[in-house]
């Protein structure tokens, strides 16, 4: 078994959702390593700018991630024709009987097929993973197995749907975008029995990453609610980052490699 935990000081940073040339131009010239966007389905205002993202990402010496928020092969085909990302994310909010809703088959089946037509493209999947305590609700290794042969990457993110079905998701479907830590033993164990590299995503803020790093010493951290600007109640804006917050999340990056380069 090849164990990719983390034991070069080294983490590959990367922060959802930026839809604007500008914004992914700022964060790459902060250090940020990898430039994640959305593409939603139908001719939502987001995606008009995501193509020019895309490019501006790869002509500042960053890699480009892109999850669509659709699974039909056609579209995505159509989709990755079109905006030539470095990664294709897919995130669908598998649970206990992910086949009662989401065959995991027919997701499987949808990635072969990507690696086919676009072999230069790397995938991610999401793998979901409880909230602390109740991970035992998702079978999380198991998914990691059933995924490992037709992807380059896993990213763990939280799952608060304990049945399944994705409704309770703030994007119904999808896993990701909660602002809620997953549980980090079990992040901590996809990592260890994981053949491919693994992000660690869900809840991971400026306050946290330096903990999350140092425990489950994952290939990279991701960030997108907790580095986010906030409106007026303190909620997450979405589509819009708080510079301030992803210095900070830098910072603390470091400040765990710091660490691990000492020995820690």
């Amino acid at each position: 078994m090849r164990i990719f935990e983390n034991r070069v000081p080294r983490f590959i940073c990367q922060i959802y959702e930026v839809q604007t040339p500008t914004e992914a131009e700022a964060l790459v010239a902060m250090g940020v390593d990898h430039i994640g966007s959305v593409f939603m389905a139908g001719d939502a205002p987001s995606n008009r700018r995501v193509g020019e993202t895309i490019a501006a990402v790869r002509c500042a010496g960053a890699r480009s991630s892109l999850i669509p928020l659709f699974s039909e092969p056609e579209r995505v085909l159509d989709a990755l024709a079109d905006l030539k990302p470095d990664f294709v994310h897919f995130c669908e909010a598998l649970g206990p009987d992910p086949d009662a809703d989401v065959p995991i088959a027919d997701l499987v089946a949808l990635q072969r097929t990507v690696r086919r037509h676009f072999p230069t493209i790397r995938i991610i999947r999401s793998i979901p993973i409880g909230t602390p305590g109740r991970a035992d609700s998702v079978p999380t290794l198991e998914l990691a197995a059933r995924f490992s042969p037709v992807s380059d990457l896993f990213l763990t993110d939280t799952l608060l749907d304990g049945g399944g079905h994705g409704d309770g998701e703030p994007v119904a479907g999808f896993v990701g975008i909660t602002g809620e830590t997953c549980d980090w033993d079990m992040a901590r164990r996809l990592v260890v029995h994981s053949p491919l590299p693994v992000i660690l995503a869900g809840g991971i803020s400026p306050q946290n990453a330096l903990e999350g790093l140092l425990r489950v010493r994952p290939f990279g951290i991701d960030s997108c609610s907790r580095t986010n600007a906030v409106d007026g109640d303190g909620k997450p804006v979405r589509f819009r980052k708080d510079y301030r917050k992803v210095a900070q999340l830098l910072e603390a990056v470091r400040r765990a490699e710091g660490r691990l380069g000492d020995g820690g």
